[in-house]
């Protein structure tokens, strides 16, 4: 099978490290010669632009540089072709870190030894033992389970929540519409790392913050999301800090980003934010696997961590 050439098409970043990763064992282009390149048999992606893959003739699979795949729905000349999600030890590992850092630092009251460390205070507050504190995982794919097993090594009580049923061992696993109130009310830390797909955009609102535990060893709900932006409502979200339906959160992710300046959360003394910055896309470590697939793909083997369009994920 001829192993024609890789298409390389982002926007929002330099690509020159992939591109030298990349062309390591390949011929790589950043733009096809025409919209109907017979030479193209793979395209690297991230928010390419519109119809750029659409009449490709070769185009055999097409591989997200990124963790979410949502930005390729949103190409209308999306060709009908595998897609490829990225999964990689390391990606795993940073966002397992950034996980267990978020829930630490929120259990330890990081916040309140802050505040008193600009105030010059001495105090000790009580602190209650980890095994008292359930922390929920809404997505149990690679991520949520390696973020869940991790956190279970540290004694907290883990439950998860998914679409579908994932049981794991040592996780209280709920599923479903109807298993999604129940996992909230045995919730004390919500850690959101859900697809953006239309069935759970916009799902992280109001409604369904005020059914976390508050009565808990932490004196209040807690919230964080390191899945995608629009899971989530803003307003919603400050409307909840605001009025004590949530203690405190942990934002990588927004509706808008970059997170625009005049943002209430910027300044928010419950809000902790980072960049989307949980788990970045290193190439060092992602081209490898990639390249890998397309020659295992070649070789007549099945591609692996294929998106379910269906699904959306």
């Amino acid at each position: 099978m001829d192993k024609g050439r890789i298409l390389l098409s982002v926007t929002g970043f330099n690509p020159q490290h992939w591109y030298e990763l990349l062309s390591e064992q390949r011929e790589v282009v950043l733009k096809p010669d025409s919209a109907t390149d017979p030479t193209i048999t793979y395209a690297v992606v991230w928010k390419q632009p519109p119809n750029i893959l659409a009449k490709l003739p070769n185009l055999r699979a097409i591989f997200s540089i990124g963790a979410g795949v949502d930005h390729l729905f949103n190409d209308p000349g999306l060709p009908d072709v595998p897609i490829v999600r990225v999964v990689a030890e390391n990606l795993t590992r940073h966002m397992t870190e950034y996980v267990v850092w978020r829930v630490l630092d929120h259990h330890r009251q990081g916040a309140l030894y802050r505040a008193q460390q600009q105030n010059k205070l001495w105090q000790e507050p009580s602190q209650r033992p980890a095994e008292d504190i359930a922390v929920g995982i809404m997505g149990l794919g690679q991520l949520g389970r390696a973020a869940a097993e991790a956190l279970l090594g540290l004694g907290f009580r883990v439950n998860g929540w998914g679409r579908t049923d994932r049981p794991m061992e040592g996780v209280t696993t709920y599923h479903g519409d109807e298993g999604l109130v129940p996992f909230l009310n045995a919730t004390d830390i919500l850690v959101v790392l859900l697809p953006h797909t239309p069935a759970t955009e916009g799902i992280i609102n109001y409604d369904l913050l005020r059914h976390l535990r508050r009565r808990n060893g932490l004196d209040g709900a807690v919230l964080i999301n390191a899945g995608r932006g629009k899971l989530q409502k803003d307003a919603d979200i400050l409307r909840a800090l605001d009025d004590g339906t949530l203690k405190e959160a942990s934002l990588d992710v927004f509706e808008v980003e970059p997170l625009p300046k005049t943002s209430p959360m910027w300044s928010h003394p419950k809000v902790f934010v980072t960049p989307h910055a949980a788990a970045s896309s290193d190439p060092e470590h992602l081209a490898p696997p990639m390249l890998k697939q397309m020659d295992a793909f070649e070789r007549g083997e099945k591609l692996e961590y294929v998106v379910n369009r269906a699904a959306g994920y």
